[in-house]
């Protein structure tokens, strides 16, 4: 037999009946580690290093076990998983070799150092780009963090009633990859829903449900943009829609928000984008509501320029001492507008389902991609949501719920007149779960947030909400939804001390 050809060992091959010792000074009879791991991690990190080179005979099995007070079993499994992994060669009669594996192709060793200690960029400029702009809270609980529902009230003994039924009653496609454009039961509620409460105009079929409302902007930009178009964005807006696009390679134009919402300029005008994102309903985060003059005006100008409006209706379902107006999309003559809906507002975030309604000849695209790029689930919860809906629990979470916001909504109101009077003003305190304080324009609101948080009070500075910056206008955002109303009080007089320290 011709002996093993390689190449010469950059250092000293250890021979077989030295390869004990090498083995003994790392193995240590004591670790909670199994003889199996522990021995295979050291056969294997010597020679992955280049320490056991190839070529080199490792000893018997039973020489080895006796070496090291182990089964003689465990080296043969420890011996045979090398060999698996082309890190040793057997044959029969012959013994077991170290492989020839090949040079590494990067050595840690002979790389150069980073200057000043700093690593190389690990992510791309995308990447880097939409880490180092994040809006995301920390934190999503407590006074008086901005779009928290108060899920402590969440009728869960109605809901886990719901689930043992369809769990009992489930077909193999309700656990399986979803394959459609959501469960047709919960398309169906949602139509029926949304006609009778929001004044969308849609039929089932126009209905696709998603994992909550960043997936439906990411089919959104997906699929209805190409990276360089522009996207108009309310200024200041929501921020999710920014990284959204931005990750995209949209080119982000931002359109002041005015009395009425976007107030966009001539200038503007004259330069359609691809997309324009509102809230028209419940501009976001400032609150403002877009009269029926400018909703026209901006489905026309959509309408001629070949221009898609995604309407964001995020809590419309809360409102105090008004109606809800109706959503944009019941006013499109022309199948220019993409909907979008969440129940993260409505029950609570952790259920994640959301639903576009979007016009007839973009369902199927969507659908596919949907499908394609996100492998959809969730179609049991699905099946448990159109019943919630179709059974009345949801009609009549929502009556509760507005009571409950309402009242901790005029329990802030109160709070920030008895510690400030009309010293600060509230901006867009009408519906929705938070309002904003506002703040002197010379005042570092992203500062004042920062203390807030030291003092155990988690708000959000305004200014983080504007792609202009210095952002024009300061302030505080301030959600109630998920604070009891007799915590109100004294969790605003602890932010109103912080803020008095910046005044």
């Amino acid at each position: 037999m011709e002996p093993i050809q390689h190449k010469a060992p950059a250092k000293p091959v250890p021979k077989a009946s030295t390869l004990p010792d090498f083995v003994l000074r790392q193995f240590d009879q004591q670790s909670p580690q199994n003889d199996h791991r522990q021995l295979y991690s050291i056969l294997q990190g010597g020679i992955r290093q280049q320490v056991l080179a190839a070529g080199t005979k490792l000893p018997p099995t039973r020489v080895l076990a006796q070496a090291l007070g182990i089964a003689r079993n465990t080296v043969v499994h420890v011996y045979e998983q090398l060999a698996l992994e082309g890190y040793v060669q057997a044959g029969v009669g012959r013994g077991t070799y170290v492989a020839a594996i090949g040079p590494r192709l990067a050595d840690r060793s002979a790389a150069p150092p980073a200057a000043s200690g700093a690593r190389t960029a690990l992510l791309s400029r995308r990447g880097s780009q939409l880490v180092r702009e994040a809006s995301a809270a920390p934190l999503q609980w407590g006074a008086f963090t901005p779009g928290v529902p108060e899920v402590r009230m969440f009728p869960a003994q109605v809901w886990s009633r719901l689930q043992a039924r369809m769990l009992r009653q489930h077909t193999p496609d309700q656990l399986t990859y979803a394959t459609g454009p959501g469960d047709a039961g919960l398309r169906q509620a949602v139509s029926e829903y949304l006609q009778g409460t929001r004044g969308v105009v849609c039929s089932p079929e126009q209905v696709v449900i998603t994992s909550g409302t960043q997936q439906s902007l990411h089919l959104v930009a997906q699929l209805l943009s190409d990276a360089g178009d522009t996207a108009w964005l309310e200024d200041p807006g929501y921020w999710g829609a920014r990284s959204v696009f931005r990750a995209h390679g949209l080119q982000l134009e931002p359109v002041a928000v005015d009395a009425e919402g976007m107030a966009p300029t001539a200038e503007q005008l004259r330069q359609p984008p691809r997309l324009i994102f509102v809230s028209p309903s419940h501009q976001y985060p400032v609150g403002a509501l877009m009269g029926h003059g400018r909703r026209q005006q901006l489905l026309d100008y959509a309408a001629v320029q070949g221009v898609w409006v995604v309407e964001d209706d995020y809590d419309s379902e809360f409102r105090y001492g008004t109606r809800p107006l109706p959503a944009l999309q019941g006013l499109d003559a022309h199948d220019r507008v993409v909907y979008l809906g969440t129940f993260s507002k409505t029950l609570f975030p952790a259920l994640r389902i959301a639903y576009l309604v979007l016009p007839p000849d973009l369902v199927d695209g969507f659908a596919r991609a949907l499908n394609e790029l996100f492998r959809e689930g969730q179609t049991l919860q699905q099946a448990v949501l159109a019943r919630f809906l179709a059974e009345g629990h949801y009609a009549s979470h929502i009556r509760r719920m507005r009571g409950v916001y309402s009242a901790r909504h005029d329990a802030l109101i109160h709070a920030i007149q008895q510690e400030f009077g009309s010293q600060l003003p509230v901006i867009g305190g009408d519906a929705g779960l938070h309002l904003v304080l506002g703040l002197p324009p010379h005042i570092d609101d992203a500062a004042v947030a920062q203390a807030a948080l030291r003092a155990g009070v988690t708000t959000r500075p305004l200014s983080l909400y504007y792609l202009r910056q210095p952002a024009p206008t300061k302030g505080l955002l301030l959600g109630y939804g998920a604070v009891r109303e007799e915590e109100i009080g004294p969790s605003f007089a602890r932010l109103a001390q912080v803020v008095r320290g910046f005044l």
